[in-house]
């Protein structure tokens, strides 16, 4: 069955998870700018992380016929600097128009902290400018609740934003409800530990049905699992689930959330 992967650190993936995500049917993957696993001093160094993920992934991810898309952001955790990320959210326009670029993200919060907020706002403003997709980081467990809540709040307060073009992500169990009612489209990352399994997101999905829910892997340079989206498609045939509702989820909805966006480019 073919797939997208809505959510995947490529940059921080072997060659060989490209090979693997090809064999189980992957056609193409977006990759947001995250945190690289320490924090970063200087624009100059987002300057290279863009140019990573906007000329040498693009290279990386041909080389077995999958389309690699990307976007563009100083992350939740690195935002606590306002200085660095003003410097950084003014240097994205640079990149913006570039092939493989979808949008503003993944943006959001990290510790709920006014500083994360304040510049979550401010990339939310540049999106609006320019009319931009948007992908948003909802916090990790504890903060998870009350961080998704700021957050629908504070996209209620842009209304040049369309939720149609907002995809916000992360979602449990006590927040894809939310999500879903205020119009937003849903991500399920299926990532050990900080958010939910294959087996959950199937039970999500048996909840609450197909209508804008996507679900991706966030494999990155942590104990995560880049062949998660394969495993939730084998829970739900295990599950007796049919295989049109399976292709919607994993294939025909990021490609719909993505079609909004004039650079995303796909045979479907």
């Amino acid at each position: 069955m073919k797939y997208i992967d809505p959510h995947i650190h490529m940059v921080s993936r072997l060659t060989d998870d490209y090979e693997r995500l090809a064999h189980a049917g992957c056609v193409a993957v977006s990759e947001p700018a995250f945190w690289a696993g320490f924090d970063r001093g200087s624009a100059d160094g987002f300057r290279d992380y863009f140019r990573q993920l906007t000329d040498v992934e693009p290279k990386r991810a041909a080389q077995y016929a999958i389309r690699h898309y990307c976007w563009l952001c100083i992350n939740a955790k690195e935002a606590e600097n306002v200085e660095l990320s003003r410097d950084v959210i003014a240097m994205i326009p640079e990149f913006l128009d570039r092939a493989n670029v979808l949008g503003i993200g993944e943006i959001g919060l990290n510790k709920n902290t006014p500083n994360e907020a304040t510049i979550f706002c401010e990339h939310l403003e540049l999106a609006a400018s320019r009319d931009e997709l948007v992908l948003i980081h909802t916090p990790h467990l504890e903060d998870k609740y009350k961080g998704t809540r700021m957050i629908l709040d504070m996209l209620k307060n842009e209304p040049r934003l369309k939720p149609e073009r907002v995809l916000v992500d992360h979602a449990e169990e006590h927040t894809i409800k939310l999500i879903l009612d205020a119009g937003f489209w849903c991500g399920m990352t299926m990532y050990p530990i900080t958010k939910c399994t294959p087996q959950r997101a199937a039970d999500m999905i048996e909840k609450y049905g197909t209508q804008r829910l996507c679900a991706n892997s966030a494999g990155d340079w942590g104990p995560s699992q880049p062949m998660a989206v394969p495993q939730l498609i084998l829970e739900m045939k295990l599950r007796g689930i049919a295989e049109e509702t399976i292709s919607r989820i994993v294939h025909d909805n990021p490609l719909a959330f993505f079609k909004q966006c004039k650079r995303f480019k796909i045979d479907e």
